[in-house]
């Protein structure tokens, strides 16, 4: 049976073809997706492990105490979309939609109903054995060359992390952060997290 123009929209070719965020407004589909380049990646199927959602409950709760009175900032935890648009903001060349853990905004021109349109100041992925390779390449140079100026990257198994700060539109690297070490934001001045104690309340 062919399928017609509607089917092809509702069910995108997840190995190939190039979308848009106009098409991928269009889409009826079960599984959350992202676009990085046009190209379609999925997210987990199923629900994210405990440990996942423990790391970014509390780490969304932490970030929500330090910024409550501070007008300018607001942050936000997915799913909650965030575009990158380069030459147009226009939804048909927009090619990169992503669903960040948790992001922070400072700009609210860049806040509409449906999200973020535009680079997010400080994002947080927290990494699972299935979402590793996308978090790690894709996601960097996304974040990266659209101007993200803090990615923190945590690995909720180990309990470690690692923050990329922007600096002259390149990315330089903490050295791994793990139990005992204090990290601060380079862009929320004030916010630290106690790695230990942060991480004596996941269990």
């Amino acid at each position: 049976m062919e399928r017609n123009e509607e089917d092809a929209v509702q069910e995108p070719d997840l190995a190939y073809g190039t979308y848009s965020y106009a098409d991928y407004l269009s889409w009826n589909m079960d599984e959350v997706v992202e676009l990085i380049k046009g190209r379609i990646f999925k997210k987990a199927a199923a629900a994210p492990r405990r440990i996942h959602q423990k790391v970014s409950g509390e780490f969304f709760l932490r970030l929500g105490v330090f910024l409550k009175g501070k007008e300018k900032c607001q942050v936000y935890s997915a799913p909650f979309d965030v575009r990158f648009p380069k030459a147009s903001k226009e939804d048909k060349q927009i090619f990169d939609v992503v669903q960040p853990d948790i992001c922070v905004i400072c700009d609210p021109a860049k806040l509409d109903d449906r999200g973020c349109l535009g680079a997010p100041d400080l994002i947080v992925e927290i990494l699972s054995p299935g979402n590793s390779k996308t978090e790690l390449k894709h996601k960097y140079e996304l974040y990266e060359s659209h101007g993200v100026r803090e990615y923190w990257i945590i690995h909720a198994e180990t309990h470690d992390l690692l923050i990329y700060t922007l600096e002259n539109g390149r990315y330089v690297p903490s050295r791994l952060f793990t139990s005992g070490d204090v990290v601060e934001s380079r862009v929320l001045t004030g916010f630290q997290l106690d790695l230990e104690e942060f991480f004596s309340h996941i269990n």
